[in-house]
């Protein structure tokens, strides 16, 4: 057995579903089982072996999906490139990897050309994937099942070089049992997923969970706010997933405090914080918004808040998820109290085989995969997120979480979005620098910054400077790029 029979089994049972509307077209689950039976022809013909890594490079599109589940039968693996990337980045990312095929969209035809030149792999449009390519060829051997790799994902890069985190095809039917366990998901179930597939975050956490439960997959090339408000009004779908860069561009809109938002009855958040604001906003609007906790790493369904729990929990990540095992550990690798903070550590069958080419990297031992998040966890079982190991600030022997900052600034009508770092100091060892972007038009300043923490926070966490900037630099799922962040605001 292998991922892609999942396919072919809705498409037996449910032969009228539609699978994945996308550029107006619907793609019922026997149309998409074609595609992947026409896919898998032209793989063979293209020489793809088990074992071997093909790469995405383009926009949403069903391809990536049709892609990915033919590889799974082959036994050969998935590599989405970010393509927002510059062309040295993906060449150190193909080289990495050692892809030997690479395919791309009409619009990205170009840049892969090059790639693939420089790169010495060989070069297929994704309209070839088409059986006309291949004429009536057999499909052949095949050699994917469920313990084969199929599915290597490069992390943002975030902390330092990306790395490859490499998914076998059972771990991304965990993480579906998983996920349809966070999102109550079924086949009555209507995702529209916006989200780049070239991450985990789009990928796994609803848009592969639907169409493992035989659901609906409305499927935009990029995201627009315009273009989601309009489609939750017109597709009415059940279930979409927002990072905190989409959701705000969602609540900014003009149309939003009309637009009909009534078929939802779940919203998912993930990649870093939620302001409480923004949850807020949207449950006044009768919609729960429940976060999602994981990494490139795990999956990526790792902790989440369900919909029951939502409104009563704001800001909390959730409990651990279904089958996954979670602990918080102090630097000592002990278990932390109830209350305490520590680094999040994952174990599950949904959890990465391994880093590629980097199986001694200590960050996953013993199945742990230690995160590097940090985080408390209450009596009840509810984890609250608050900032990364390598991002919070020792500033006079005090411990500070950039998160709990953030959160009290992202609350300000004034302020577009903000991140804290710390800045080596000679007496506090580091002091806390709050990087502000204004909205447009605002009179904001320094001290009216300062004046957000007074009696909220203790001292020792307030800001010792705040620098305004007119972006934060950000990756592709909107978290924040914080090495680096004061390299133009040297100390003054």
């Amino acid at each position: 057995m292998n991922l892609a029979q999942i396919i072919e089994r809705h498409a037996q049972f449910s032969p009228q579903q539609v699978a994945i509307h996308a550029a107006g077209e619907d793609i019922s689950y026997p149309a998409l089982w074609q595609r992947i039976e026409s896919a898998t022809r032209v793989l063979l013909a293209a020489g793809v072996q088990p074992g071997d890594r093909v790469a995405w490079l383009g926009f949403n599109d069903p391809a990536v999906l049709v892609l990915l589940f033919a590889l799974a039968r082959v036994g050969a693996i998935l590599l989405p490139l970010n393509h927002r990337l510059a062309a040295p980045e993906h060449a150190a990312i193909l080289g990495h990897a050692g892809v030997s095929l690479l395919v791309c969209d009409s619009a990205h035809a170009g840049a892969a050309a090059a790639l693939a030149a420089a790169q010495g792999c060989r070069l297929l449009p994704a309209a070839s994937l088409a059986a006309d390519a291949v004429g009536g060829a057999g499909t052949g051997v095949l050699a994917g099942a469920y313990a084969s790799p199929v599915l290597l994902v490069y992390t943002s890069g975030t902390t330092g070089r990306p790395k490859g985190a490499l998914h076998t095809q059972s771990g991304l039917i965990w993480n579906c049992v998983i996920s349809a366990h966070a999102h109550e998901l079924s086949q009555a179930d209507h995702v529209l997923s916006v989200l780049p597939l070239f991450h985990v975050g789009g990928l796994c956490i609803q848009t592969l969970p639907a169409l493992h439960a035989g659901a609906t997959v409305t499927l935009h090339a990029r995201f627009d706010a315009a273009a989601w408000l309009a489609d939750v009004a017109r597709r009415r779908p059940t279930l979409s997933l927002m990072v905190p860069a989409t959701l705000r561009a969602v609540l900014d809109h003009a149309d939003f405090s009309a637009a009909d938002l009534s078929s939802l009855r779940f919203l998912a958040a993930g990649s870093s914080t939620i302001p409480a604001s923004m949850i807020t906003a949207i449950h006044a609007r009768g919609v729960p918004l429940g976060q999602v906790y994981g990494a490139t790493e795990t999956g990526p369904v790792s902790i989440y808040l369900r919909r029951a729990d939502a409104m009563q929990h704001v800001g909390a990540a959730g409990k651990a998820g279904l089958h996954v095992e979670v602990k918080l550990v102090n630097t000592l690798g002990e278990t932390v109290a109830p209350g305490e903070v520590g680094e999040i550590w994952v174990r599950a069958p949904n959890v990465m085989a391994a880093y590629w080419a980097d199986a001694d990297n200590p960050a996953f031992a013993e199945g742990w995969f230690h995160t590097g998040d940090l985080a408390r966890c209450d009596e009840a079982g509810f984890y609250e997120v608050v900032g990364r190991s390598k991002d919070m600030i020792i500033s006079g022997g005090e411990n500070v979480y950039p998160a709990e900052i953030e959160n009290l600034l992202a609350d300000c009508p004034d302020i577009l979005e903000a991140a804290v770092v710390g800045q080596p100091d000679a007496r506090w060892g580091e002091v806390v620098v709050a990087v502000v972007v204004r909205k447009s038009g605002s009179g904001l300043d320094a001290a009216g910054v300062q004046q957000l923490f007074e009696g909220r926070l203790a001292r020792f966490k307030h800001p010792k400077r705040i620098v305004f900037c007119e972006a934060l630099p950000k990756t592709a799922l909107g978290k924040v790029q914080k090495a680096g962040l004061l390299a133009g605001f040297p100390a003054p």
